[in-house]
């Protein structure tokens, strides 16, 4: 599994960094996501797939193997 965001799109809603702390953060200035973990443990897998879900910008997508998932 690999994360990837677009930061120029977020708009620093924090859905993110509250569901999957260990792989999102915000910047503290204007919330706009940081990500932490491009390839989370597998521990965290399941926040960071919530985390992209819950994403209203929807800046987040999983990458399985070739496969792209928001």
């Amino acid at each position: 599994m690999k994360v990837t965001v677009d930061e120029d799109k977020c708009i620093g809603a924090g859905q993110c960094a509250f569901t999957a702390p260990h792989v999102f953060d915000q910047r503290d200035e204007d919330g706009v996501v940081i990500l932490l973990a491009e390839i989370p443990s597998a521990a965290d897998e399941p926040a960071a797939r919530d985390a992209a879900t819950l994403c209203p910008a929807g800046v987040i997508k999983i990458l399985d193997g070739d496969v792209e998932n928001r």
